[in-house]
Parts: structure tokens; sequence; C-alpha cells
């Protein structure tokens, strides 16, 4: 069955092009179909398009389908082009002309954007939460082990004095950044599209802002071109802020890896979150990290795909936006399962004690023997150079730790004013 079915038979290689996967993707929808399936045939019982008893019917067989689908029942079959395809099915075949009713006044247009967003919108808030626990596991980490030392690098060279409180809390606070971008995505697709139908909305008196109320949408998109406009929008702007996400995370994985390898060694984590080497014994590999760096990097490379196949589209629904579906559910899937699993990691994490006496770490003080200097009244150019001399002719000798104490430093690490900042 096909929504635009007029009775002509289209070719088999034309359908099986068009249809594409739409069938295994569109189990992430079902339920958000079902949800808003549910609240259009209320919306046109208010209005008298349908009778009391017809919204009742409709509701009890699609409360029916929702059930079958929380028991693992529903099924897509190869006869059906998409999940609302198959909805239709199922209620016309139980309800007869009262299922063919429910169509009215919506196009497969606006079900796919209602049931995108509502999607997106529960997705949104579950990254949400979870990105929220990942940070505050951080942050516990960080009062662990705030007064552990950490040698700083730039240029991947040794720098100055850090902490493992400040390394944590760092990727606590960047995260947080994160959050914004995700709030911020989440006020893009908190607007009820359903009722642009093809959007040239309909001649139908339909209420709009009950079904705004009834989805549970902030606000609904008004302007029935710009709300089919926000096919592609919407899923860019998803993808986009989940990148954001995956960058932060891709780089945290990148620090672990190398601050597990034993020209750094300084930290570790249990046998059991770790591989080994088919030929080496010895390997303790973190390729649960390895692989989060890659997926991360992977759901980066989406947001570029997603601009390339929707930047140049003019107004009005084109079927390029089908591809772009299954990038969209692929990104918010994937950054679920990365969550969990770097907050399931992270929090079992092994932090070893770094003896700064170690030659390498060496010139870690110099920035501290300069600031000795310039307390004892030196310009700060003129010790520079002084212990540069020392640096150059090798007789520098590192001052001892030295306390860090303005706000944000690694001995004041403002770890409730990030907290904060998360809520």
């Amino acid at each position: 069955m096909k929504l635009w079915d007029k009775g002509i038979s289209i070719d088999k290689k034309i359908e099986k092009f068009t249809v594409g996967n739409d069938r295994e993707l569109d189990m992430f929808l079902a339920e958000y179909d079902l949800t808003a399936s549910e609240a259009h045939a209320k919306m046109l019982g208010k209005v008298g398009i349908l009778s009391e008893k017809e919204v009742e019917d409709l509701v009890a067989e699609i409360d029916k389908l929702k059930q079958q689908l929380q028991n693992g029942n529903f099924v897509i079959e190869e006869d059906f082009e998409d999940v609302h395809s198959k909805i239709e099915y199922e209620l016309t075949q139980t309800l007869g002309d009262t299922g063919k009713k429910i169509h009215t006044a919506r196009s497969r247009n606006d079900q796919v954007l209602v049931a995108m967003q509502l999607y997106f919108k529960d997705n949104l808030q579950e990254i949400i939460a979870k990105t929220k626990n990942l940070i505050s596991i951080l942050l516990d980490l960080a009062e662990e082990h705030k007064e552990k030392v950490l040698p700083g690098y730039t240029h991947l060279q040794v720098a100055m004095p850090s902490s493992f409180g400040l390394w944590f809390s760092a990727y606590a606070e960047i995260l947080i950044d994160d959050l914004y971008l995700l709030e911020a995505g989440m006020k893009v697709v908190d607007q009820n599209p359903l009722g642009s139908a093809a959007g040239y909305g309909s001649s139908f008196p339909i209420d709009r802002q009950f079904t705004t109320d009834e989805l549970g949408f902030a606000t609904l998109k008004y302007n029935v071109v710009a709300a089919q406009m926000s096919r592609g929008k919407c899923e860019r702007t998803v993808t986009s802020n989940i990148t954001s996400l995956a960058n932060t995370l891709s780089r945290f994985a990148m620090d672990i890896c190398l601050y597990m390898s034993q020209n750094f060694s300084f930290i570790s984590f249990p046998d059991e979150l770790t591989t080994g080497s088919s030929i080496m014994p010895h390997k303790k590999n973190p390729d649960v990290f390895e692989l989060i760096r890659g997926k991360c990097n992977k759901l980066q490379s989406i947001s570029n795909e997603m601009i390339l196949i929707t930047n140049n589209l003019p107004s009005g629904y084109h079927r390029d936006y089908q591809l772009i579906k299954e990038n969209s559910i692929y990104s918010v899937e994937n950054m679920k399962e990365i969550l969990d699993i770097f907050s399931h990691s992270i929090a079992q994490i092994e932090v070893k004690d770094i003896d700064l006496s170690d030659e390498k770490y060496k010139y870690l003080f110099t920035v501290d023997s300069i600031n000795d200097l310039v307390m004892q009244g030196q310009s700060f150019r003129d010790a520079y150079m002084e212990i540069g001399g020392q640096v150059q002719n090798n007789s520098y000798e590192p001052v001892a730790l030295k306390e860090h104490s303005h706000l944000g430093s690694k001995d004041n690490l403002a770890l409730e004013e990030i907290r904060k900042k998360m809520s």
C-alpha cells in the first residue's frame, strides 16, 4: 500500500530505489506517527470533520497499535512503503471507511515532519540528560583527584603543571557549551508543523493550536511554507549540535588514548574494559575510546553531508529529504550509545601518581621560576631572559610545585560554579 497510490502500477526497480531503507528507519518513528495520528483524529473530531464515535474508534485502534509496538509485535512488511501507509492500512482493515478518513487534512509531508520532530524532541532530551550525567561524573572525578598533579602540554611538549582535577573539570565545562547547543536545537524542533499538509495548508477548518497542545509542542510553525521548509533545517540543526558534542568527546577520547600509553602512563582502566593482542600478551588496548573517537569523527562528517544534500534546494518538498532521515537517526542513536559507554568507562578510570622529579618534567616549572623573580622585583621580560638563559646553558634547577590560587586554576577549580552552569 502507498498513500499516493492512484491504481497505477509502478516499476519494481523504481519502487525499490525510491523506498530505500525507509521501512527499517521508520521503526524509530512508529511511536511518534501513532501519537501524531491520535492527536490529528481528535482534532478532526473537534472541528466536526469526524464524529465522536469515529474519533473514539480511531483512538482505540491506534492505542492497540501502540501496544503492539511496545510488545515488539509491530512490523512494517515489504508490502508497505513506510510506517505511515502501514498504520493507515491497519486502521482501514479494522475500521473500514473510518480508517480511510484518518488522512483527511494532512499530507505524508507533514506526517513525516511531525513524527521526526517528536522523535528529535524526545531524543534530544535523552541526549541532554546523558550529557549531564557524564558532566556530573567528571566533576566528581575532578573533586576526587584535585590534588593529583598532571603535566600540562602545549604542542604535545611539556608546558606547565596541571592537575587531574583541572583535566576532568575542563571537559565537564566544555560539555556544558555543547548542552547550550543541544538546548538551542530543542527550540528549533519544538514547533508543531502538523497542519501544513503538503506545504500550503488546507481548506479544511483545522485547529492547529489544538494539535500543538495535544502533542506537547512549545509553539507551532505558523507559516505553512516555513513548516515545510523546516524539513532539512531540523535535521541539519540536530546533527550539527550533535557534531559539537561529538567533537568534544572525540578530543577527550584522544587524550585518554595518549595518557594510557606507556610513554605517558598517567591513567589506566580495569582489564575488563580493555582488549588484548592476538600475539602480544602484554597489550592492554583502549579500544573503547578508539572506537568512540572514530564514531564521533564519523558523526562530524555527517553534518557536512547533510548540508551538501540540502543547501541549494528551493522551497517546497523534494525527495532529496528522504536521504537525510537515515543520517539524522544514525546521529541520534549513535550519540546515545556513545554517551552511555563513555560514562560507564570513565567512571572506572584509574589515576596514577606521577613522579614530577623525572628528568622529562624538568622544565615544567620554568614559568613559576620566572614568576618568583618577578615577585622579587624583576620585570617579566628580564626574568624571562634569565630563566631562558638557564634553560639554554643547562643550568636550570626546577623550583618546588607552587599553588595556583586564582579562580579556575589547578588549586581553585570552581567546581560548584561549573555545577551551577550545568543546572
